[in-house]
């Protein structure tokens, strides 16, 4: 079977799974997620992943491609497994890890590093030193847990730490 008649026949269900998930989340327009959908389909059936699966199989494929496609760019920052940047003392990069999006009226009070110092210094345990060195060596939360020999909800955990902790110094 060709894409072509691939597609023509499971189009109308791709639609539908596209309208459907996109009344739910009201991010994305049902063509933009149709389009995804599609270019999922087409990914597999040019790697030959789809030569011996049911259309079932395939539109239960695209559904959870869609669903994924959605939560990775809906992501909470501070929930967000891979999107931590690389920590350096710069102003903008540590606000950004550190604060949460809604203290914004702390952002002006806040003096870097002098903060980063003295938390550094004063208020942190060996564990989180470590995560926030490798967090400024550029590693992503699953590196760090590989690297501690913990689980990437454990760095998480550790991050919020770090961050309870920078907030008692700004208060």
């Amino acid at each position: 079977m060709e894409f072509k008649e691939l597609s023509r026949k499971l189009s109308p269900t791709i639609r539908r799974i596209a309208y459907k998930l996109n009344g739910r989340y009201h991010t994305f327009s049902h063509d933009d997620l149709y389009q995804e959908a599609l270019m999922h389909l087409w990914s597999n059936f040019t790697s030959g992943k789809l030569k011996s699966k049911t259309d079932s199989h395939i539109l239960q494929g695209c559904y959870f491609h869609i669903r994924n496609y959605i939560r990775k760019v809906n992501e909470k920052p501070q929930l967000s497994l891979d999107a931590i940047t690389p920590f350096d003392f710069d102003k903008s990069k540590l606000r950004d890890i550190i604060i949460d999006k809604c203290q914004a009226d702390f952002r002006d009070l806040l003096d870097t590093k002098i903060l980063a110092r003295e938390v550094r210094s004063n208020g942190l345990s060996f564990r989180e030193k470590i995560v926030l060195d490798s967090l400024s060596d550029g590693l992503t939360t699953r590196e760090i847990g590989m690297k501690l020999s913990v689980s990437h909800v454990m760095v998480v955990r550790i991050i919020s730490r770090i961050r309870k902790k920078c907030r008692k110094y700004i208060e």
